[in-house]
């Protein structure tokens, strides 16, 4: 009978690798010093009566660490694209040049710099406590199957199995976030 019982440890790994996409996405959002097109990302620009990624109204490219620039495909988006940059809370100034929006990215003073870094590891902990609910559905599955008969050595393996994915996963939040953190106290 416990041949039948199966812990479905691909989409607890699954799930987990969905909270450490979140966490990259969340990290990608928070600006360092350095300029990069992920940090548009979560902008959204109202075209055509859409709300719309600014990658998809316009090229956006890097061309020095301390600039990012949006070439916008439609000359009619520009005021758009920019309001939306202004009014996102990313704390740059948009410069217009014809259908060009250059933005330059300020340096970060050092209490600023500290201030990120606490949202860093506030989107780190997030992401830790996701896995950690992982971790538990995966225990309440364990004991689902040992009430339908599953062994006590059996159980005791999986159990090990899930802590170690659990283990793992925290270990790469972590990594995560030490990487982010040196990258924002950089200067």
């Amino acid at each position: 009978m416990s041949d039948e019982i199966e812990i479905d440890l691909d989409d607890l790994k699954r799930r987990m690798e969905g909270a450490m996409g979140a966490l990259k996405t969340e990290f990608a959002s928070l600006r360092t010093g350095r300029g990069s097109a992920s940090m548009l990302d979560p902008i959204m620009v109202d075209a055509y009566g859409q709300n719309t990624p600014i990658n998809q109204v316009g090229t956006v490219n890097v061309p020095e660490s301390r600039m990012v620039t949006i070439n916008v495909w439609d000359k009619s988006l520009v005021g758009k694209v920019e309001k939306a940059i202004r009014e996102s809370g990313l704390g740059i100034n948009p410069q217009l040049n014809g259908t060009i929006i250059m933005l330059p990215i300020p340096e970060l003073n050092e209490e600023r710099r500290r201030e990120l870094s606490k949202v860093a590891a506030q989107y780190a902990e997030h992401a830790r406590v996701a896995v950690r609910n992982i971790r538990r559905d995966g225990m309440d599955q364990l004991k689902k199957a040992k009430a339908a008969g599953m062994s006590e050595d059996e159980q005791k393996l999986w159990s090990e199995e899930i802590q170690e994915l659990t283990n793992a996963y925290i270990g790469k939040v972590d990594a995560a976030l030490d990487n982010k953190q040196e990258e924002i106290m950089q200067v």
